[in-house]
């Protein structure tokens, strides 16, 4: 009797095709109605940005656009590579994502170009990186693995597990709160809290980590300040301090602000268009592409244009929480949750500070607002959601 020796030819043979039927699998699981979300807000940002830069770049209306464009490329091939990676892959390397995230935050520091006072970018040849986007998601990969690996610690209620959790999500939240990066920092911590709670973290435990957080904002604000002692820049301060009296300095502290909130008010319902959207194209409203893209895209629409955009975000944010009841194992659940909070705290932020209901921090708008990095940072997080949706539903099936 003669044993068949596969060759190293065979072997790989094999192995392509199992990857192609895993692969094959894989997209029949897709939830395509996410997907098909996103694509179609990716799609509207890149319409409302050609309109809202129609004059920035003079000779050039496109200019914007074709960046844009370039990143959205990078950014589904990001997404589509996420989901076909198994997200327990993410759990088996948590310390090294970890390791890696504060070791970027730090290496921004020395390596990093001073714009405007910051350190927050990484210079890529023509392009910008700014780590801080991508370390969102990688810091909530982290910590619902983190959990994960103690779920049955945390049922019983143990605070050193939640005091561990808060201790590591400080340190690259701490990394970007010095660049200073506020509006970010203010992600993490969102995030943070949001896989904290999604792993069935005592109430008590949560209702003393956000009574901590408020004393510590009383602190940064007016405690602080009051003894001489200021943490935050003072811009930073007058922006926090001017959301709750937006007339205090109309033509200083509150002057974005209250263009922002013109300009909301003057697209009515139908907007006013490309050519008679004059708080956009005459720059009253400052960072028009990027921090109040929302306000823009408000006057140049209307009410009618700015619905769109938030109904196909709700589409997205309805997607994702279904997500975290199909997720296969308690990690794919807590990092689902930590996505999506991520993205809802992101959207609410930004669409409230353009119309005067929450303070102007510099989030940018996902998938709306000019820049690359955040643009391909979201994909990818939309990518890994697809994955755990895959997963949790071919488990499901079996």
């Amino acid at each position: 009797m003669v044993d068949y020796a596969p060759t190293r030819s065979s072997r790989a043979r094999r192995r392509a095709r199992r990857v192609e039927v895993e692969a094959s699998s894989l997209v029949r699981r897709v939830d395509w109605v996410l997907a098909s979300a996103v694509a179609a807000l990716v799609a509207y940002g890149l319409w409302a940005i050609g309109g809202i830069t129609h004059h920035d770049v003079a000779g050039k209306p496109s200019y914007y656009v074709v960046r844009q464009a370039t990143f959205v490329a990078v950014g589904v091939a990001a997404a589509i590579g996420a989901a076909l990676i198994d997200p327990a892959i993410y759990r088996r390397y948590g310390r090294l994502l970890y390791a890696g995230t504060v070791g970027l935050m730090a290496f921004v520091f020395l390596a990093g170009p001073v714009t405007r006072g910051s350190r927050r970018w990484l210079d890529l040849g023509p392009f910008r990186f700014q780590p801080s986007e991508f370390g969102k998601l990688l810091l909530v990969l982290f910590l619902a693995g983190f959990l994960a690996d103690r779920y049955k610690r945390i049922g019983e209620g143990d605070p050193r597990v939640t005091a561990a959790a808060i201790g590591l999500a400080v340190v690259p939240m701490g990394l970007v709160f010095v660049q200073p990066d506020f509006g970010t920092a203010l992600v993490y911590g969102v995030a943070a809290f949001a896989v904290l709670f999604v792993a069935c973290t005592r109430w008590i435990q949560l209702a003393a980590i956000a009574a901590v957080v408020f004393l510590v904002a009383l602190a940064l604000l007016w405690f602080l300040p009051a003894a001489g002692i200021h943490v935050l820049k003072p811009y930073q301060e007058d922006r926090l301090i001017g959301f709750t009296n937006p007339s205090k300095d109309p033509a200083g502290s509150t002057y974005n602000v209250n263009q922002s909130i013109t300009a909301v008010g003057a697209g009515g319902v139908r907007g006013r268009g490309v050519g008679g959207a004059t708080q956009t194209n005459l720059d009253y409203l400052p960072e028009h592409a990027t921090d109040f893209a929302f306000a823009s895209l408000a006057e140049q629409r209307g009410f009618l244009g700015a619905l769109v955009a938030l109904l196909l975000y709700l589409l997205v944010v309805w997607r994702g929480l279904r997500i975290i009841t199909l997720a296969r194992d308690s990690f794919s659940a807590i990092a689902a949750g930590g996505i999506v909070a991520m993205f809802l705290f992101e959207v609410f932020v930004n669409v409230g500070m353009t119309m005067g209901i929450a303070p102007i921090t510099g989030i940018p708008l996902p998938f709306v607002s000019v820049g690359g990095s955040s643009m391909i940072a979201n994909l990818a997080a939309v990518g890994v959601l697809l994955a755990i949706y895959g997963r949790g539903r071919g488990v499901r099936r079996s």
